[in-house]
């Protein structure tokens, strides 16, 4: 028997989402620096890979988490549609097999006018929307879904799934 947690989406702002990563919000063009963009950006650990990806049939719902040790992640809807996030704090970035706890696991609504940068170890299901297809700019290293994807099967190890309550 599989439980389902409701997740009861906040909408991202800078300093809710401050635990997880950056919010980055518009600005005009030439503005002075730091304030709105993604100041903790680490890509040194690689070749960058920026590129945009085509999801499809994602639904409000997740079974699995993710993170990424060794670098930092941005996305952003590609047309600015709001999107759906699930994330919990990186912790253990030095133990390969750590998990998220069940209760540290939280979800944003992502204005579609915010792109994010997600911490180096952030665990995080996502995008998510009701749309059939969504494109999203993506930044990470060229290699990071082969070398640096940890995945934990909520679903297998806690007998858990997440839905957004929307």
């Amino acid at each position: 028997m599989t439980a389902i947690r409701k997740l009861l989406p906040a909408t991202l702002t800078r300093a809710n989402f401050a635990p997880f990563g950056e919010a980055i919000l518009p600005a005009p063009d030439g503005a002075p620096l730091p304030g709105h963009e993604a100041e903790g950006l680490d890509l040194s650990r690689g070749r960058p890979r920026f590129y945009v990806m085509r999801l499809e049939g994602r639904g409000l719902g997740f079974r699995a988490i993710t993170r990424h040790r060794r670098v930092t992640q941005c996305l952003a809807s590609t047309r600015g549609e709001d999107w759906y996030l699930g994330v919990a704090p990186p912790k253990a970035l030095d133990d390969p097999d750590a998990k998220p706890a069940l209760d540290d696991i939280v979800a944003f609504k992502v204005p579609g006018g915010l792109a994010i940068k997600l911490h180096a170890g952030t665990w995080h299901a996502g995008p998510f929307f009701r749309a059939p297809t969504m494109d999203f700019f993506n930044l990470e290293l060229a290699d990071t879904n082969e070398v640096d994807h940890h995945t934990v099967a909520l679903d297998r190890d806690y007998a858990t799934t997440f839905e957004f309550d929307v």
